[in-house]
């Protein structure tokens, strides 16, 4: 955790490589820019985004595509080597994450909302959230070889939007505020565009082309809340006992709804 003026260290962790940089890599942009030290994990490697390619094959292109965008963004990248749609709760799954939060150290955490389209994500969201808990207590044992040292406090924690912004039923869901992110907007389309794969998976599997196009529509779309050409919605975690100030807001400018 940050010491004296030291600027608040970031972490953002996704269940996949590109769902950071679809839901909040402008937000990210910002942090770099004011000197935040940011991190990217993702749960999975993404080994069942592909019908061209094996597991393994996938797992290698889309690590590195996970590299490079992180890398765009002024961050490092970690992969936790889950396997897609079979990412659980269960303690073992708590470990991993818990061990991954004490090494980065993080005072600002991004992840996935609870609720959302499919599995991998809502239980990346209910991770992260007990990680977040269990880091900063000191017998909760992680069971490395080598394990990091529990954090000081809990960190702040903030839900990126669920994938078009509805629930199940496909109800709207409004973000608790929105971050104006159109003077980053071409670093976020250019983190995006590292992910080339997954371009061509949405676009046999899902039908969805115009992998850009998308994210540029959706951005529109939060940034019309307040006013601006692009934008990013979070929720905050307001749960005793999680930091309750609003960090993430007071560091990029973030205009509650």
């Amino acid at each position: 955790m940050k010491q004296g003026n030291e600027l608040p260290r970031v972490l953002a962790i996704h269940a996949h490589p590109d769902d950071v940089e679809f839901q909040c890599s402008g937000t990210l942009a910002l942090l770099h820019k004011l000197g935040c030290p940011i991190s990217v994990v993702t749960m999975t490697a993404g080994d069942c985004g592909s019908a061209e390619y094996g597991p393994l094959e996938i797992s290698r292109i889309r690590r590195e595509e996970g590299r490079k965008g992180a890398e765009t963004l002024g961050a490092d990248y970690t992969c936790l080597e889950f396997l897609d749609l079979q990412i659980v709760v269960d303690n073992d799954s708590r470990r991993r994450v818990t061990e991954v939060i004490r090494r980065l150290r993080p005072d600002v955490v991004l992840t996935a909302p609870p609720v959302d389209y499919m599995s991998d994500h809502e239980m990346t969201s209910r991770l992260v959230r007990d990680a977040c808990f269990n880091a900063s207590t000191p017998n909760y044992q992680t069971q490395q070889q080598t394990p990091a040292a529990p954090l000081e406090k809990i960190p702040h924690l903030y839900y990126v939007d669920a994938v078009g912004g509805i629930d199940l039923y496909g109800n709207p869901l409004r973000p608790q505020f929105v971050v104006d992110v159109t003077s980053v907007y071409d670093i976020k389309r250019k983190s995006l565009a590292c992910h080339e794969s997954q371009r061509n998976w949405l676009l046999r599997q899902h039908g969805m082309d115009e992998y850009l196009e998308s994210c540029d529509r959706w951005s529109a779309v939060r940034g019309e809340y307040i006013g601006v050409a692009h934008g990013e919605g979070f929720r905050q975690h307001l749960g005793h006992p999680y930091p309750e100030s609003d960090l993430l807001q007071r560091l990029v400018g973030g205009k509650s709804l």
